[in-house]
């Protein structure tokens, strides 16, 4: 999955950017602050992993 359709997907369920970092940029589900996730700054993020993001951000999988 290409990283600008995974932040797009995150943004749709109402996830903002908490902060960048040197190789990840962190987010936060806006409605749980609580939850947050990393996502890597690679132009392609495995599928795996994007569905892991979205199970700690409490989103559906995309």
């Amino acid at each position: 999955m290409k990283r600008k359709s995974l932040i797009r997907h995150l943004e749709k369920y109402e996830c903002i950017l908490l902060r960048e970092g040197a190789n990840h940029s962190v987010y936060i589900n806006s409605i749980h602050p609580e939850l947050k996730a990393p996502v890597p700054r690679h132009k392609e993020i495995e599928d795996f992993l994007s569905i892991k993001i979205c199970k700690e951000l409490g989103i559906p999988e995309p």
